[in-house]
């Protein structure tokens, strides 16, 4: 009976969340606010659930300050409320986050920690503080923020990552030892785990950043010997790229040689594509048969789809359309009507807010959310920013890739602590799951997009 009514608590979550995020949740909303103003346009006090309710449709959706026109009410009239208030304040940190506010977002998570911290909301505001002081730069004060979770919450929903993210921090505040200490204490804590094996990958990547290449290449054989991969954010192709890197770079060619060829290139494997490039710079690819050639039968599953859209926005902008059509088979599998739990519309899931930027440079001066299910509008709009990104990230797919699914912020900071600029260095240190395999799937559908068609995108 527990079971069943877990599930249904489940379902029941999963409808709401689903209800508030679709389109017709936020019209609704809309037309509510038009008629719960007073005669100077302000809005009303409403019920407290009514206000959460706007603000989740709104929160759901990616308009902001709609949702914390609804979070301030509460903050104003229901401060007695110990339920409604510390999603109020969470709302608040949350959403000048994700409009990168950081500064903004740190002081309402302040405010979240210092009265609601025992709460869940309040446990997940301290852990949101902490990104946002590493997207501030504020490395020193993100790690002290992400080791008070590992001291008030050590069962605590975010305690893995929190664990993982004082590693990160502390290397990129230079403290190279403290960082080092904090992998030992992790390995020690989640012992036999795949949290220790991405505190190992926390310290073979930081080897690399600080080109202690023999130091890399013992990091790397521990993590092989290990050979504990299931659920880490590392694979063992990872690994063997980032040993022969480091083999090469002691000018120990034979032995990178041998890493680079014991990674088995195929479609699938991100890491086997650029160890074929590897063996190939290293003159040995005549020398080692590698299969990578892509079977003319994937026409199907990799079509050519919008192609007048695609070479009129992406030719002008010098994009390969062929990356675009990588990005718009993992986005939305070319499902024109497309929307994600993150509000993200169309072809190339663009969010509104992220479209408002881009829409008078593609040609549209003016821009509804619907609008964005028009292929030709989502194309126009989707290319300009991935132009716009391609600029920023200097040409680096994997970056754009990383930074459409995980953020531009976040990328950059990935991007800078990738030394060398290597894909297969930037790739490793990505540090979302989910965004890692997006760079994985995007990368390999572009490869496969090069192999079957010219840039005009013709049938070779």
């Amino acid at each position: 009976m527990k079971k069943l009514i877990l599930i249904f608590a489940l379902i029941s979550a999963f409808s709401i969340f689903t209800f508030a995020q679709s389109d017709s949740s936020l019209r609704l909303v809309t037309e509510r606010d038009k008629t719960s103003r007073d005669a100077g346009g302000k809005l009303v006090t409403l019920t407290v659930a009514e206000h959460l309710y706007r603000a989740d449709v709104y929160m759901a959706n990616r308009h902001f300050p709609e949702a914390r026109e609804h979070w301030q009410k509460i903050l104003d009239n229901f401060s007695t409320d110990t339920n409604a208030m510390p999603k109020a304040l969470f709302g608040m940190g949350r959403s000048n986050m994700w409009e990168r506010r950081y500064d903004k977002a740190v002081e309402w998570f302040d405010k979240l920690t210092k009265d609601y911290l025992m709460t869940k909301d309040g446990r997940e505001g301290l852990a949101q503080k902490g990104a946002s002081y590493v997207r501030m730069g504020k490395n020193a004060e993100a790690a002290k923020t992400y080791e008070q979770y590992t001291i008030m919450f050590p069962t605590g929903e975010k305690i893995e990552s929190a664990y993982l993210n004082i590693i990160d921090a502390l290397r990129e505040a230079g403290k190279y030892a403290e960082a080092n200490g904090w992998v030992d204490k992790t390995k020690q804590r989640f012992s036999g785990m795949a949290v220790e094996t991405n505190a190992m990958h926390s310290r073979l990547r930081m080897e690399i950043y600080r080109q202690n290449w023999t130091e890399a290449v013992r990091a790397a054989d521990d993590l092989l010997l290990r050979n504990k991969f299931a659920n880490a954010m590392v694979t063992a192709d990872e690994v063997k790229y980032l040993k022969g890197f480091a083999l090469d770079k002691l000018n120990r060619k034979t032995e990178a040689i041998t890493a680079y060829s014991s990674i088995k290139d195929s479609i699938s494997s991100y890491y086997g594509g650029l160890a074929s490039e590897k063996l190939r710079i290293l003159n040995a690819g005549n020398q080692i048969q590698r299969t990578s050639a892509v079977s003319a039968n994937l026409t199907r599953e990799y079509p050519v789809m919008y192609r007048a859209e695609l070479l009129r926005s992406a030719k002008s902008l010098k994009i390969d359309p062929r990356f675009v059509l990588a990005i718009m088979k993992q986005e939305s599998s070319f499902r024109a009507n497309a929307k994600s739990p993150a509000a993200a519309r169309g072809l190339l899931q663009l969010v509104f807010d992220t479209a408002l930027k881009y829409n008078k440079k593609a040609g549209y001066a003016s821009l509804n959310p619907d609008d964005l299910y028009q292929p030709s509008v989502n194309i126009a709009i989707g290319t300009v920013y991935i132009a716009d990104l391609k600029d920023e990230f200097g040409g680096l797919y994997e970056a754009i890739a990383a930074s459409y699914n995980g953020g531009e912020d976040n990328a950059v900071r990935w991007l800078n602590r990738s030394k060398p600029k290597d894909a297969g260095i930037f790739t490793a240190e990505v540090g979302f799951a989910e965004t890692k395999n997006y760079v994985y799937k995007v990368m390999g559908n572009y490869r496969v997009y090069r192999e079957l068609y010219t840039e005009d995108l013709i049938r070779r």
